[in-house]
């Protein structure tokens, strides 16, 4: 693997994606913060493998995003990524922090946030995830809104995801992207998604059909030197899903547990998905797993359309 001459920022890519970016192949960034806090040893390195893999055979190159040690890892290979899986105790680490955990030589799975700017940095415009953060429910009070939103309003990155988590105020969270201006796609369906549920109830901004089709749009925008991200939200297959009108019982149930167990902040999140876990007998997890394999077909066939002549 190849390490960065630069001096200022420790920064290693695989073997594989330095090939890639040597000779202009598509490329496919993921976060690592479902590997170290999404679910235990061997699922999440299984699924990791898997999502990896599918990226390859769309013909595109996939990068998993982490911070090791202190350095910035744009790749990992396969053990790399095994001893990630295994890691206990990494840092999860966002805008506010991604620079510390390199600083201190510490270890930490990156979040949306965080990959989109790693992503950024190492030339890679297309990241595959499963839901984004957005505005939590009560956040009138608690100002609880991801850095998700303020990312995907300044880096110029194309995440594909499977809408936004359903433990969110999906409603407020489309207001903060519409008003900073973020362009929300929703792949070959006009119901914005709901993560577990292919529809949120709420009719989405923009709708396209094919791949070709949304690498064609962040052309236009590049053309037009419109800076930020994209939003394209690609519905949960629907032999996976689990319905809006059951998953909001069990999220109202979790929302309830984490008020009396007094839950906040980063906390919140991998709080409620360990209740809707139990709550739904493993299924929310098989849909997370479906739907994170389903956004990393996408997003190589769209990274595989942008770098077409």
């Amino acid at each position: 693997m190849t390490r960065s001459s630069s001096p200022s920022l420790p920064i290693e890519y695989s073997d594989e994606v330095s090939a890639a970016k040597a000779r202009g192949a598509p490329i496919v960034a993921l976060e690592s913060t479902i590997i170290t806090h999404g679910m235990p040893y061997p699922g999440n390195l299984n699924m990791a493998r898997s999502v990896e893999a599918i990226i390859r055979e769309q013909g595109a190159v996939p990068a998993t995003i982490a911070v090791i040690h202190g350095v910035l890892h744009i790749g990992l290979d396969d053990a790399k990524l095994e001893a990630l899986s295994k890691t206990e105790g990494a840092m999860k680490l966002s805008r506010a922090d991604l620079a510390f955990a390199i600083a201190e030589r510490r270890t930490g799975a990156t979040t949306v946030a965080a990959t989109m700017i790693a992503a950024a940095r190492a030339g890679i415009s297309v990241f595959a995830t499963g839901g984004i953060g957005g505005v939590h429910r009560g956040a009138e009070e608690s100002f609880d809104i991801s850095a998700d939103l303020d990312e995907l309003a300044r880096t110029g990155v194309i995440v594909v995801c499977a809408g936004a988590k359903a433990i969110l105020d999906i409603p407020k969270t489309l207001e903060v992207l519409e008003t900073r201006g973020v362009p929300v796609v929703t792949y070959d369906s006009e119901a914005f998604p709901a993560f577990w549920s292919r529809d949120s109830g709420i009719k989405s901004p923009l709708m396209l059909n094919s791949p070709a089709a949304i690498a064609n749009f962040q052309k236009m925008r590049d053309l037009l030197d419109i800076d930020g991200g994209m939003l394209v939200a690609n519905p949960v297959p629907e032999e996976s899903e689990i319905p809006r009108e059951e998953m909001e019982i069990y999220i109202t149930r979790a929302l309830d547990n984490a008020a009396s167990d007094e839950i906040s902040g980063k906390a919140v999140t991998p709080y409620l998905l360990d209740n809707l876990f139990h709550m739904t007998d493993g299924r929310s997890l098989e849909t997370n797993i479906a739907l994170v394999e389903n956004n990393a077909r996408l997003a190589a066939e769209i990274a595989v359309a942008l770098t077409a002549k």
